[in-house]
């Protein structure tokens, strides 16, 4: 192979963000969350051919080094990764980018304002004010990408969560807001929010997640969703969600290990972590 075909497939491969594409073509994704903050775990995630797979920088104790190492594992397999940092701050933001996401899930985005502030973050100059580093990044393969800085922002995919009665009372100028890809309903903190902790299945918090999908969908947005529970999931589906996480590493763990010592201990199954219903 010629050295110019190299670094037109290096180009491709780096730029190109199936992801987003899927998003845009209707595709419902189905991923799975990280919180283990292992490479070596996500790797074998991605091997199970999930469509994405989080990696989570907001409730996981994950370094911006860790984030980096998952990135790496993922990148060889068919998965998508999709990095949660903790906040959406410009400069953690810029740091994200740098290592090589292509998809940012931002937690806590309540304004419209915050929401453009998100997005400016992920451009480059004149466009937004992500900070100009690419030849010293792994998201441009070290200056190794040609033109790097002219494709970057079309191929980012920015996710936003809505988990806050502020977040679904603002939800139509969320929406409106240029260079939001998609739109995650967060069932925990929202279900708080309304007034139900730790009952994201009560019947009041159904009707407004249900009625939220369909909203973002009619937007032409993504709708993102994390259920645990299969059945909440297949009704995310039907609602109209296209990114849905079916699973978390660390939750199907416990659950497997539970599982096999119970076959060989009595009395274990009502000490078991109880399933949350969402």
């Amino acid at each position: 192979m010629n050295s110019e075909l190299e670094k037109n497939t290096l180009s491709e491969r780096v730029l190109v963000n199936p992801f987003k594409r899927g998003l845009q073509t209707g595709e419902v994704q189905i991923g799975l969350w990280l919180s283990s903050t292992s490479s070596y775990l996500a790797e074998i995630a991605a091997t199970s051919c999930y469509d994405w797979l989080l990696i989570d920088g907001e409730h996981a104790p994950n370094t911006m080094q860790d984030l980096h190492h998952q990135l790496q594992a993922i990148a060889s397999y068919a998965s998508q990764p999709v990095i949660r940092p903790v906040e959406g701050q410009r400069s953690i933001i810029k740091q994200v980018l740098d290592i090589g996401a292509r998809t940012l899930l931002i937690p806590m985005v309540d304004t419209a304002e915050q929401a453009r502030e998100v997005v400016s973050a992920t451009r480059y100059p004149p466009h937004g004010t992500r900070g100009v580093g690419a030849s010293v990044a792994r998201a441009a393969r070290w200056g190794r990408v040609e033109h790097y800085m002219a494709k970057a922002n079309d191929e980012l995919c920015v996710l936003i969560q809505a988990e806050s009665k502020t977040a679904l009372d603002n939800l139509d100028e969320l929406l409106q807001v240029d260079g939001i890809d998609g739109v995650f309903i967060g069932p925990a903190d929202l279900s708080a929010s309304l007034g139900y902790p730790d009952n994201p299945g009560h019947p009041e918090v159904q009707r407004i997640i249900e009625q939220s999908i369909r909203r973002i969908r009619a937007a032409g947005k993504a709708a993102g969703f994390l259920a645990v529970d299969p059945d909440m999931a297949k009704k995310c589906i039907a609602w109209g969600a296209n990114f849905v996480a079916v699973g978390v590493d660390t939750m199907l763990y416990t659950q497997a290990l539970d599982a096999r010592l119970a076959i060989f201990k009595t009395g274990l199954t009502d000490a078991a972590p109880a399933k949350t219903s969402y």
